[in-house]
């Protein structure tokens, strides 16, 4: 989809799930590393629906060895009756312009000139000292950027790091201090908790926007369409503009519990994505220590465990191996194609979407043990990680 001729301010559009031979997903066999492109933003955001899976081969999630269901379009949520305040639950109301008003000064428009044409997005102050958390779909391509404060000033910025896989880059304007904003927590989000969004829409003057809704699911798997999936997201009913990816999805609080990456467009009372601050503030700051975020590497393909397999072998979920990558981690360790991966460091495995977001900012060297079934029988298996092979 090439770009249009003038501002684009981030209008993905959905589409009706392709036929077999055009999807979204495609089986490991089908996909090798993919060729560098020219990137559209405009992004056609995909549920998978049931089992979703993985692949951590040459390091990059392209695909899934098990997925056997097809592609479905998130439907957009009813938000027509929403209110204005945000009730907290044993405490006084908080008002949401008292929560827009704190964090507004902290959020951004980016603006971007791509060879392709211009690019409108938002981002957040990450640090007083100028650096801003933004999406990498807005600026990994950018020949320019302009970062534009809440106030209206205008300021030229460069890219500092990108990660395609987490969807999420680092660019830095001079000067300062700038009012960061505060980051939160998404660990303990709870279905149906308030939240709000906040971005900078439609590249309108006058600051950011606020909308209001709540936490409508969490631990989503969201198919971009382009072969990489964005894991662990949160999901919000708060309607998001065009524009407003890269900016803030924020608790009662105002604190930050999410980057928004992602929404359905389809209606005005579409679905949004966000990725966890968590995720945000690990990436971000290695973006800024390092110019990049380095991926730990296993060397296998594999896919969710379905629910037959998954009651024979007395467990609620797993990472299904199929293939081990000869030479790599994984195979040095002694995990062999047809093992379930159901536990890693003590910590509970359900899905292959599970198993990267659990080696996410692991450092190569790093020794993990990994709790493995096979033949029915469990078996602990010590794997050091690798630092990701680089795509050709």
């Amino acid at each position: 989809m090439a770009f249009d001729d003038g501002p684009d301010d981030e209008r993905p559009v959905f589409r009706e799930p392709p036929p077999p031979d055009d999807r979204l997903w495609r089986h490991p066999s089908e996909v090798t590393v993919a060729a560098p492109r020219v990137r559209n933003h405009s992004w056609a955001i995909a549920l998978c629906a049931g089992s979703v899976g993985a692949v951590v081969a040459t390091g990059i999630i392209a695909a899934s060895g098990g997925l056997r269901r097809d592609v479905t379009v998130i439907r957009p949520a009813d938000n027509s009756t929403r209110a204005q305040t945000v009730s907290t639950q044993g405490g006084p109301d908080l008002q949401v312009e008292e929560v827009a008003e704190r964090v507004r000064p902290s959020i951004t428009q980016v603006r971007v000139m791509t060879g392709a044409g211009p690019v409108n997005g938002s981002g957040v102050m990450f640090r007083s000292d100028g650096h801003v958390l933004t999406n990498w779909h807005l600026v990994g391509d950018a020949k320019t950027i302009k970062v534009v404060m809440a106030s209206g000033k205008e300021e030229p910025a460069r890219l500092v790091g990108a990660d395609r896989d987490t969807d999420l880059a680092i660019v830095k304007v001079d000067g300062g201090p700038y009012p960061a904003a505060t980051l939160g927590t998404a660990a303990a989000l709870k279905l149906g908790q308030p939240a709000i969004a906040l971005g900078s829409p439609l590249d309108l003057a006058g600051g950011p926007s606020v909308t209001v809704g709540v936490v409508s699911a969490l631990h989503r798997q969201v198919d971009a369409g382009d072969g990489v999936p964005l894991l662990d997201m949160i999901q919000t009913d708060a309607p998001i503009s065009p524009g407003s990816s890269g900016g803030a999805l924020l608790d009662k609080t105002g604190t930050a519990i999410g980057i928004i990456t992602a929404v359905d467009s389809g209606s005005a009372n579409g679905l949004g994505f966000a990725t966890p601050i968590e995720t945000a503030r690990l990436v971000g700051d290695q973006l800024i220590a390092n110019g990049r975020f380095i991926h730990v590497w296993l060397g296998i393909e594999g896919s969710d465990i379905d629910s037959g397999t998954a009651s024979l072998l007395g467990v609620d979920g797993g990472a299904l191996v199929d293939k081990v990558t000869p030479g790599g981690p994984a195979e040095r360790a002694g995990l062999a194609a047809r093992d379930v991966i159901v536990g890693m460091e003590d910590k509970v495995i359900p899905s292959m979407g599970a198993l990267v977001v659990n080696l996410r900012g692991r450092p190569p060297g790093e020794v993990v043990a990994l709790d493995v079934m096979r033949d029915a029988k469990r078996r602990e298996l010590h794997i050091t990680l690798a630092e990701r092979p680089k795509r050709p």
